[in-house]
């Protein structure tokens, strides 16, 4: 298992790390059997946005006594009342929610408190007018929660989450057909049928600038809905009229910018296993644009994915590396100390390019890299 700094929090977290979706209604005995297979496998994060108690105590069942060796991520504003789930901004219901969510972990704190679905203007507003942000803040000083987070749907309201300054994590659906949609506040409109009925094109900028700007700030992306529900895993029922492998849905993950884990909702030994194979699979296996390249309702002409397929390039520039980079400073207006610095550390540099071309002729985007070498050898100074 390889780990990932989960940002500025300094927690080093598996890059493949467990969701909650699979444990629920689940009994205890296969809870257990799934969290004992996931550790043995170097996984040591999971993500709990469900506030069903049942369900939490059997979680913590399974940890015992590694609990203080296993990262909890849950989420504040998910409620239990009435023997349901509830999401709600109300600041006395999520006091006694978190209350609950510590006594039916069994702990006395919560390593990533997660707000829970920040996916409108009202609800953005509704965290801060309502103290829940500023609860939060103090739990964390009382060291009942160790970092802050966010979960959203939604890139535009996210960016206004993020650029607070207030978070240390956020989680987000990240893949590469969510990743054309549009910000919406109707959180159902990513995965509705009638949005992949025309041909779509390239990403969403939105969702391209809150990515960048996460890594800009050191903001840590955690994923959520990776496979998109399971739907792109099945080419009948694929938003993009074509199915990806697991490898591949992780893959294209995590080479987002700022990403640090994906957080998947396991039901079975046999769907753990399918998504470990990423950690020895090969770079055939992993590589997720050659897939993407034929979707036939979709495209992402001219778009660098940073999948790497430039490479080699006969100076030893880092094609994709360095379009990144140049992206982040675009994003943010400027070349800041941590891009620049980057940049420096690279092997060789975009003035480099002999403009050869060679790049270009492997992409399967037909991305002009030759013409971005030059804008960044410009943006850098060399």
């Amino acid at each position: 298992m390889r780990y990932r700094t989960l940002g500025k929090t300094g927690i080093e977290i598996s890059e493949i790390s467990l969701g909650c979706e699979g444990f629920l209604g689940d009994t205890p005995e296969h809870t257990k059997e799934i969290i004992d297979e996931a550790i043995k496998s170097g996984i040591n994060a999971i993500d709990v946005y469900s506030s069903d108690p049942e369900m939490r105590r059997n979680i913590a069942a399974a940890l015992g006594d590694r609990r203080k060796d296993f990262i909890i991520g849950s989420h504040l504003c998910a409620v239990w009342t009435g023997d349901q789930y509830m999401n709600t901004k109300d600041l006395e219901l999520t006091k006694r929610g978190f209350e609950d969510m510590l006594t039916d972990f069994g702990t006395d704190y919560i390593d990533i408190g997660m707000i829970h679905l920040v996916d409108s203007d009202k609800t953005w507003n509704e965290v801060l007018d309502n103290g829940v942000l500023d609860y939060a803040e103090e739990l964390k000083k009382e060291g009942k929660i160790r970092h802050i987070g966010f979960s959203s749907h939604n890139p535009k309201v996210a960016l206004k989450a993020v650029e607070t300054g207030r978070f240390e994590v956020m989680l987000f659906c990240v893949n590469p057909c969510y990743d054309l949609q549009p910000a919406s506040e109707n959180v159902a409109d990513i995965w509705a049928d009638e949005a992949y009925e025309g041909h779509l094109t390239n990403m969403d900028p939105d969702r391209k600038k809150l990515y960048e700007r996460c890594e800009e700030m050191d903001i840590a992306i955690t994923v959520m809905k990776c496979y998109a529900g399971g739907d792109l895993l099945d080419a009948s029922v694929s938003p993009a009229g074509a199915a990806l492998t697991p490898v591949q849905c992780i893959s294209y993950s995590l080479t987002r910018p700022s990403v640090r884990a994906v957080m998947l909702g396991i039901r079975s030994k046999e769907q753990l296993h399918e998504a470990l194979a990423y950690e020895t699979a090969s770079d055939e296996e992993k590589d997720y644009a050659t897939a993407l390249a034929t979707f036939p309702r979709i495209s992402w002409e001219g778009h660098c994915m940073y999948c790497g397929h430039c490479a080699p390039c006969p100076v030893g520039i880092d094609v994709a590396s360095v379009t990144r980079l140049m992206n982040l400073a675009k994003a943010k207006g400027s070349v800041s100390e941590t891009v620049s610095e980057h940049y420096k550390e690279l092997s060789a540099h975009a003035g480099d390019c002999i403009q050869c071309g060679a790049c270009e002729s492997r992409c399967p985007f037909s991305v002009s890299s030759v013409a971005n070498m030059a804008e960044a050898a410009e943006m850098f100074g060399y």
